[in-house]
């Protein structure tokens, strides 16, 4: 693998950087992850995507991680030794997409034994766990699956997903990839209240929680615990300390994100189904870098590739960063463990841990060690 960085986000150097790379005879593949901030159109990126002489695939996200920084501007391009096979699926917010017909059509006949999967969907499309779970229905446990939710902090949908076509919103591209990989995924929040059950829920807005308007629900344990007030500070200032966990048997939480409210729902990054059970989970510091620390080692102990030099790809979700601040730093420092490091700051991420359901979740950490080693 061959990583090179510009960071000042214009697109024709990213351009420059990724032609060069593309004609690089190592190189079968490309993955571009560039930032909200670089302000590309689709008008002015499409040429280039169309045109490069390999398959390329990636996103644009709130942030990038690279040379153990997280950067608002600026565009990482990875020239992969291995071919990906890039598979883009469209318009999937559209009531009249079926995503498990969809991409049992799109993924007929591929080997996808011992594969590794690269997921990247328009983190702000509405139905996000349904093509997640026709994703595994499709596939089951056969790829390690790894990505994330691509979009802006501004969270209006935008085009963000990079692909052979050019760049797509309300999309998603899967990269299939021959690379061995091992997957971890950890989060480090933890409950705060007794269980909630989820009474009514549209897709990604949870209207009421307990028979009681959402909202005020969320609002009274919050305000409770964390001795804050909802009509003193904006809203996603305090949600972003006081994620929802759905629960799950015998598993991690999975952790949603409420960005905004409308009409006394809360409004979150992927979906909240109704008659689930969730809690109301907090954290600090400590906990959530434990966390990460939890999820590079998984990573590692379930590793098999002969290289013994994988890199790390890090996808973690962009409200955590929001959460520590300038402190941030002490979680890639805690990750890095050595390896070198890569990856987006997303919202909301897509993994497997090779024996569990695949899931899409929020503030949560997932590391992938890949075995391709770092070139220069």
């Amino acid at each position: 693998m061959i990583i090179q960085v510009c960071s000042e986000g214009r697109l024709e150097a990213a351009e420059k950087i990724a032609r060069s790379l593309a004609s690089d005879p190592r190189v079968k593949s490309l993955l571009i992850l560039g930032c909200d901030g670089n302000e590309w159109t689709k008008e002015e990126a499409d040429p280039l995507f169309q045109s490069l002489p390999v398959p390329v695939f990636g996103g644009i996200f709130p942030q990038i991680l690279a040379g153990g920084k997280n950067l608002e501007k600026g565009t990482l391009v990875a020239g992969l030794r291995h071919p990906v096979k890039p598979f883009v699926i469209k318009d999937i917010s559209r009531p009249e997409t079926e995503p498990e017909d969809a991409l049992e059509d799109l993924l007929s006949g591929e080997d996808f034994s011992s594969a590794t999967l690269f997921v990247f969907v328009d983190g702000m499309a509405k139905r996000i766990a349904e093509l997640v779970e026709g994703l595994f229905n499709t596939l089951g446990l056969e790829p390690n699956y790894v990505g994330g939710g691509a979009g802006s902090l501004s969270f209006n949908q935008k085009p963000c997903i990079i692909t052979p076509e050019g760049l797509l919103m309300d999309a998603a591209v899967l990269g299939l990839s021959e690379v061995s990989s091992g997957i971890g995924v950890a989060h480090g929040w933890h409950p705060v209240s007794e269980t909630i059950k989820v009474t009514a829920s549209s897709a990604n807005r949870v209207l009421s929680l307990n028979w009681k308007p959402a909202f005020d629900v969320y609002r009274e344990i919050i305000e409770k615990h964390g001795n804050v007030s909802f009509e003193k500070t904006p809203f996603f200032d305090i949600a972003k300390a006081y994620p929802l966990g759905i629960a799950r048997m015998g598993a991690e939480m999975v952790v949603r994100d409420p960005i905004l409210t409308e009409e006394n729902a809360l409004v979150c990054v992927g979906e909240v189904p109704e008659g689930n059970y969730i809690h109301i989970l907090n954290g600090d510091m400590d906990s959530l870098i434990k966390g990460a620390v939890e999820a590079r080692n998984t990573a590692s102990a379930s590793y098999r590739g002969e290289e013994k030099n994988p890199v790390l790809f890090f996808m973690d979700c962009i409200s955590r960063v929001l959460f520590m601040g300038d402190d941030f730093h002490r979680e890639i420092q805690a990750v890095e463990q050595g390896s070198v490091t890569f990856g987006a700051l997303s919202l909301g991420e897509i993994a497997n841990t090779g024996d569990a359901f695949l899931e899409f979740y929020n503030k949560t950490a997932v590391a992938a060690l890949l075995g391709d080693a770092c070139e220069p």
